[in-house]
């Protein structure tokens, strides 16, 4: 059994809340004073307060920025979709419980009978919690109300007060998170938050908020964006500089990367600063099937464009690019491609609930809608035993390259040096080329992003690759005032014409799209390749075809298509969201909405 920490959701009686009405509770309920006296309280209550992802993060770019479609229901495309969205359809998200029981923390810890170290050090974590839940709450309505004390029910003035400004909470914020990089000590037990844990989700936020700031005109806070930069630039430094963590790499470029999410022990990993631990015995992971081939998610053609050739050129530079055939448009790719989606030839060995079974593996239209299908985070391993043991790495020191590449981009201040201790510490990983310092523009990413320096368009290029469906990727595109490219209707292989096509790369047809006219053979009357195995049929058409079986933007050719389309990105309006109406009438000094809102 790992010797690590497994963090199990307890339901403390001094946690649990009710987020009605700003989840007024007295604290006199709580019997804290019986409480909030060892080192042994202090520890139990912060475990309470975990909440750090797992694998069903490598979902959470489902429906954003044409990396992945999703038939889930995305608040964004809702958002997107709807004729008149209100405070009275955006509703979730305002609630106020979690907030309650840090501050409960925080207003005890003072009690405990303990070396003012170690008192400091769970102060530190509480404040890093309650950073995190405000941060939380600014990327999602920009100005709320601060608490910095429980607040109870007889307190009228702190219950019906008005929003902070976004300046006063996010100051709130870093003074919380600079307090825990001070104060949480670095040594702790495997799977427990520790001062670079700390550190990175501080680098991570103020370079949210610094280009935040710099690209959101609306917010007039431009002049202050190098300040949180600066602070991004700093916490990822101070991670570096203290040698605790480097790249995962055997010298394998291609299997290394892929095998940092197909782990069952990820503690001695030296890359991973902060992880989710499971065991088959403790806290079993699940099966990841679902993140294969279930539906969610399922990438587009748009995110296997955006990584390089193998010698490091522009995928866009190769001729008919647009056009490529699946087995074409992996040939001489960086290798993260085909190890985070399943390439031509990939075997299949976790069969689940696919119907072609174990063997080479052939693209399930109706299981991943786009025909690109996610191995990372994959077990791909009949037993359950191990595909009940994959740990997530919650937090990688890959992250910390990548946002100080970023800050010191964004301040200017990128070098050749900065590269080398950087960007090109993660190509070499895998075998690619070192980073570019005099790059020219790749239209297709100018397409999306507008006339940025190609410079930062490659660091961005860096960063959704090498974070590619850990959960990044929404974040990432509303800091960069991108929210437009959500407009477009993401898309899948692309097919020239009807009739049978290759998937496996042996040069033998596996799949057959033949007219929605047509009916689909019975098992005995569909043909066999020359390898003796049946080939997949599909009905094709256009996304208004209710006889079609798989969609095509041309009906007979195109790229594979699931939406007609996505709807309009308002801007700045979609950037936020509004207080729910419900809140406003019970509290009218929350209000008036901001950016557009109603």
């Amino acid at each position: 059994m790992k010797r690590v920490l497994y963090i199990f959701m307890i339901g403390f009686l001094f946690i649990a809340c009710n987020d009605a009405f700003m989840d007024r509770q007295p604290g006199t309920e709580i019997g804290v004073e019986r409480f909030f006296n060892t080192e042994e309280d202090l520890k139990m209550y912060v475990y309470g307060l975990y909440d750090f992802p797992g694998h069903g993060n490598y979902a959470a770019d489902g429906g954003t920025d044409n990396q992945a479609t999703t038939s889930g229901a995305v608040e964004i495309k809702n958002i997107m979709a709807s004729a008149s969205p209100s405070s009275a359809t955006v509703t979730s998200g305002w609630t106020w419980g979690r907030l309650r029981s840090i501050n409960l923390f925080l207003a005890n810890v003072g009690n405990a009978d303990v070396a003012p170290d170690v008192k400091a050090h769970y102060e530190g974590i509480a404040r890093f919690f309650r950073a995190r839940f405000y941060m939380n709450k600014i990327k999602r309505y920009s100005n709320v109300p601060w608490y910095g004390e429980v607040i109870e029910t007889n307190d009228e003035e702190a219950l019906f007060k008005a929003r902070d400004s976004r300046e006063f909470v996010v100051d709130k914020i870093f003074e919380d998170y600079q307090f825990a990089a001070e104060h949480v000590k670095a040594n702790q037990p495997t799977g427990a938050l520790d001062k670079w844990g700390v550190l990175t989700y501080l680098s991570r936020d103020a370079l949210y908020e610094g280009t935040f700031r710099k690209y959101h005109a609306e917010l007039n806070l431009a002049s202050s964006a190098g300040k949180y930069l600066q602070l991004a630039l700093d916490a990822a430094k101070q991670v570096m500089e203290s040698e605790e963590f480097t790249l995962y790499t055997t010298g394998n470029v291609a299997a290394d990367y892929l095998s940092i999410f197909r782990s069952g022990d990820l503690s001695s990993n030296p890359e991973v600063i902060l992880a989710t631990f499971y065991d088959p015995k403790e806290v079993r992971a699940g099966t990841s099937e679902w993140n294969f081939g279930n539906y969610e998610p399922s990438p587009t053609k748009d995110m296997v464009q955006h990584y390089l050739m193998k010698d490091g050129s522009y995928y866009s530079s190769q001729s008919g690019y647009r056009t490529n055939l699946f087995v074409t448009e992996f040939a001489n790719r960086d290798p993260r491609l085909s190890q985070t989606y399943a390439y031509p030839g990939w075997e299949l060995i976790q069969t689940a609930t696919y119907v072609s079974g174990a063997g080479m593996y052939v693209q399930q239209f109706n299981k991943n809608f786009t025909g690109y299908h996610l191995i990372k985070g994959f077990a791909n391993n009949r037993e359950a035993d191990v595909y009940n043991d994959l740990d997530y790495p919650v937090l990688r020191y890959a992250e910390v390259l990548l946002n100080y590449a970023e800050a010191r981009a964004e301040l200017s201040e990128f070098t050749q040096s900065d590269a080398n201790i950087s960007l090109n510490l993660l190509r070499r990983r895998v075998g690619m080329p070192d980073f570019n310092m005099t790059p020219v523009a790749d239209p297709l990413v100018t397409e999306k992003f507008g006339s940025i320096s190609p410079l930062l368009q490659e660091i961005r290029r860096e960063r959704r690759v090498e974070l590619a469906f850990e959960g990044f990727r929404f974040d990432d595109l509303m800091r960069w005032n991108a929210g437009k490219v959500l407009e477009k209707v993401p898309e899948g292989m692309y097919f020239p014409s009807l009739g049978k096509f290759d998937l496996t790369g042996d040069g033998v047809a596996d799949i057959y799209l033949i007219p929605s006219s047509e009916s689909i053979p019975s098992d005995a009357n569909k043909e066999v390749n020359s390898k003796g195995v049946k080939l997949v049929y599909y009905k094709t058409g256009d996304i208004d075809d209710s006889n079609a079986t798989v969609y095509l933007s041309g009906g007979t050719v195109g790229n594979i298509v699931t939406a007609n389309s996505m709807g309009t990105f308002v801007s700045p309006k979609y950037y936020y969201r509004p207080v729910p109406i419900q809140q406003i009438t019970l509290n009218s000094a929350l209000g008036p909405q901001l950016f557009g809102w109603e």
